[in-house]
């Protein structure tokens, strides 16, 4: 039925979850037809739930009709995970907002997929608590979306990804069964983990309708150093004098010339510090050990050949050392060019590596190319800037031969295709070359188990085709 209007499968939602909850007028179907990827592909219709009982009355529905669902959140992710490749039920998650519970005792949130990462952060907050996950998109992206692509953040260098964060969680299976799994303890090994099989698996599984999330005590001070270089490679170089001194900042972000070029004029010369590299350096703790922390930084950066290096105290301060990180992208699509942004991971040993081979790539490809992003855990940002993208099929054609030789370089250091964004479609064409035989034939077995007739956001990177 995918790519064909059906009165009867809207009358029948309908029927199910309310009228008001079920939409296919050609501006809903547009609006759920893409996420910040260049593919799109309309739904027959659009489910926005409420509630995990819709979630599972929509999911049993589509089951014994054989119907594809796509599960979306707010729709702000750059890999095409949530356009409905075969069309059918695009299935929202979007209107499902609510915190059911902050708990400081417990250290534990409980949430609905639809909260906005930023807002839960301010929320625990205002108690005492702390949400580390921070993705750059954080105020607009979902928890839901986050974890369905186990997603990360600047602070990932101390406090690790997502997953690191989900104790629990209800999902609605394919057939329209409610599964939960973990719950709200620290500590539970009892079975499988069911959890880290749903997290980050892009809505392929399972739709994840509540996560119970732990949260941290809020460190009561915070530092930031800013610190400017001649050469993308002496900043890339700078990380590893910070590690070897014995450190472990919060976060650790580094940007290249083309970035800083863009920033400049985006931002202006005010906001930006000279030089070819910067990096921007974030701790936290209690207020004694955060002050002679950063003095001990400002002396390491400086004996790296920072140019420069300016320290800011308290958050106020710290957030205004950040503006700049925050606009990275924003000054890259104000080139005008189209940023094909690529959140590879190498070893962290390989930093001045990838920096050398971006800049032999930017040669041979003719791309102008801007690598910043998290310095700390080796999760660069590398963005082509491609002029005509959409238009010449010759330019689309050349991106990918510079594509497959970035992907090539990063999986032969042992690095990986994706960091935080997920394979989706935008990544689909590496799959096979980045998980082995034997590792696809495993997503195969779990995607068969759990839903059989590949109903749950089909055609993307796994398929029942991987099994023998």
């Amino acid at each position: 039925m995918a790519g064909r209007h059906s009165s009867t499968l809207t009358n029948d939602l309908r029927d199910l979850v309310g009228f008001e909850k079920v939409a296919d007028d050609p501006a809903s179907l547009q609006a759920h037809s893409g996420d910040k990827w260049f593919a799109s592909r309309l739904p027959d219709v659009v489910v926005s739930a409420t509630c995990t009982r819709d979630v599972s009355l929509v999911l049993e529905y589509a089951s014994s009709k054989s119907i594809p669902v796509t599960p979306r959140g707010a729709g702000v992710g750059y890999v095409g995970g949530c356009v409905p490749l075969r069309g059918g039920i695009s299935l929202s998650l979007a209107g499902m907002t609510q915190i059911k519970e902050i708990h400081f005792e417990d250290g534990v949130a409980v949430v609905e997929p639809g909260v906005i990462t930023g807002h839960l952060q301010a929320e625990v907050r205002k108690q005492g608590l702390f949400y580390p996950p921070d993705p750059a998109s954080l105020k607009e992206c979902s928890i839901g979306g986050n974890l369905a692509t186990n997603a990360g953040g600047p602070r990932c260098l101390k406090y690790g990804v997502t997953r690191q964060y989900v104790l629990g969680l209800e999902a609605v299976l394919a057939d329209g069964r409610v599964l939960r799994a973990g719950g709200r303890t620290h500590k539970n090994k009892t079975g499988f983990d069911l959890v880290g099989v749903f997290v980050g698996s892009e809505g392929l599984l399972g739709v994840i309708t509540e996560a119970t999330l732990r949260l941290l005590p809020l460190p009561p001070a915070r530092a930031t150093l800013s610190a400017s270089f001649a050469t993308f490679a002496e900043a890339a170089a700078a990380v590893q004098a910070v590690f070897r001194a014995g450190f472990l900042p919060s976060a650790l972000e580094v940007a290249d010339a083309f970035t800083l070029q863009a920033a400049r004029e985006f931002c202006g010369t005010k906001l930006v510090p000279a030089g070819e590299g910067h990096l921007l350096i974030d701790l936290d703790g209690q207020p004694a050990s955060v002050r002679s922390e950063a003095r001990a930084l400002q002396l390491i950066l400086k004996g790296s050949g920072a140019r420069s290096v300016k320290k800011a105290l308290g958050e106020e301060a710290c957030e205004a050392l950040w503006e700049l990180r925050r606009r990275f992208s924003a000054s890259l699509k104000a080139t005008g060019l189209v940023k094909l942004n690529e959140d590879i991971v190498v070893p962290r040993g390989r930093l001045v590596d990838l920096a050398r081979f971006a800049q032999e790539l930017r040669e041979r490809s003719g791309f102008p190319i801007a690598c910043f992003g998290h310095a700390g855990d080796g999760n660069i940002h590398v963005n082509i800037m491609a002029a005509r993208y959409r238009e010449d099929a010759a330019v689309r054609e050349k991106v990918e031969q510079a594509l497959d030789e970035l992907f090539t370089q990063v999986l032969n250091w042992g690095g990986a295709i994706t960091g935080e964004h997920g394979v989706g479609i935008a990544k689909q064409r590496w799959w096979n070359q980045a998980v082995s035989q034997t590792g696809r034939e495993v997503h195969a077995a779990l995607k068969s188990a759990l839903d059989p007739a590949g109903l749950l956001n089909p055609d993307k990177f796994v398929t029942m085709t991987g099994l023998r």
